[in-house]
């Protein structure tokens, strides 16, 4: 690297000695990182930061004595500090942990890695590598607490909705920042909720099913993994399967597709606003929340001018306001608002037509 772009210093936080290892050669081998320190449980990182000044880490969840939980809040509280989470994918429990160590405020969870003699070696040490690289150069901010106190509810906005007729789908997508945003939204959102919630996160396909599970605790209403062929029923969220995309019937079928990816999405944001702007565009609510990238900006565009009512997270709120924006760009979001106002926003469209 030249003095111009000093390379990424990254801290592993690790308590396997065999997992540590690994690690340190996969990252050791990119020529972007520069390792600072790796060290066997959060209390040595904790004391560690202050001296090496990691510009990423690399959680492990499962730690001895304090875990990855506890230390990612610890860590966004005195130090915050760019987290990517390595979990495994298998086990419920650190899954549990990894999804709730990103309401604290790591920004994603990748799979971890087994020896050089797996399949899957090359292409998890890759993905290792571009999420570091990317999320150390993502802003954080300090925070104090990742539950704390019931608040009142925010009032939304009482715009105009246009075309919008009532809510019959909605769909939510999400990337960088997405899992925490997503849980907001939906725990705003009533057990009689009357239409299909349709999401679209782009997280690794070994995460989905535990994140689903982890939503639907969070949740008033059932969340699935969404299933092809499937009829959609109202009071029910649909998660799209990891590396499928997902879209809606004319009949509210669901319908689960491995096309191509679609901006180098699967699934895709715009896959799923397209089919819902195709059959019910006036009927149709779509949000598009925090993520890098562009996706889903393209598929909102064609939602609002098919008369949906379309909202982008603003950019006071979005961890990485790389999709709102690009939907901003495009004048896609009729309400461009806070996450907090986006769930009552919601609950509000959905008395139209009803009363």
């Amino acid at each position: 690297m030249s003095a111009a772009n000093p390379p990424v210093r990254v801290m592993i936080v690790e308590d396997s000695l065999v997992v540590r290892q690994l690690l340190t050669h996969i990252i050791g081998r990119d020529p972007r990182f520069l390792i600072v320190a790796a060290v066997a449980s959060a209390e040595e990182a904790l004391d560690a930061i202050p001296q090496v000044r990691p510009d990423v880490i690399s959680m492990d969840i499962r730690l001895p004595g304090m875990d990855g939980l506890e230390a990612t809040a610890r860590i966004m509280a005195d130090h915050p500090t760019p987290i990517v989470v390595i979990a495994d994918a298998v086990e419920d429990a650190a899954l549990r942990i990894s999804m709730n160590a990103l309401r604290a405020g790591a920004l994603t969870v990748v799979e971890k890695p087994a020896g050089p003699a797996n399949a899957s070696y090359e292409r998890l040490a890759d993905t290792i590598c571009t999420q570091l690289f990317i999320m150390s150069s993502v802003p954080v901010i300090r925070r104090r607490s990742i539950g704390g106190a019931t608040s009142p509810a925010p009032r939304p906005p009482t715009g105009a909705v246009g075309a919008f007729k009532r809510l019959d789908f909605l769909a939510l997508a999400a990337s960088t920042g997405g899992p925490p945003a997503l849980a907001k939204v939906l725990g705003a959102l009533p057990s009689d909720f009357p239409a299909p919630v349709f999401i679209v996160q782009h997280m690794g396909a070994a995460f989905m099913e535990g994140f689903a599970k982890w939503l639907g605790g969070l949740s008033a209403m059932p969340v699935t993994l969404a299933r092809d062929g499937a009829r959609a029923e109202e009071s029910h969220v649909y998660v799209a399967p990891g590396d499928s995309h997902l879209c809606v019937r004319g009949d509210g079928v669901i319908h689960i597709t491995r096309d191509p990816p679609a901006g180098g999405q699967r699934p895709s944001a715009n896959v799923l606003f397209g089919s819902l702007a195709e059959i019910a565009p006036t009927r149709t609510v779509a949000a598009l929340l925090t993520g890098m990238g562009e996706d889903g900006a393209q598929g909102l565009s064609r939602l609002a001018q098919g008369g949906a009512h379309t909202i982008a997270e603003h950019a006071s709120t979005a961890v990485v306001n790389g999709m709102p924006a690009a939907a901003v760009r495009l004048k896609a979001a009729r309400d461009i608002l806070p996450l907090d106002l986006i769930g009552p926003r919601i609950v509000q469209l959905a008395a139209r037509g009803r009363t």
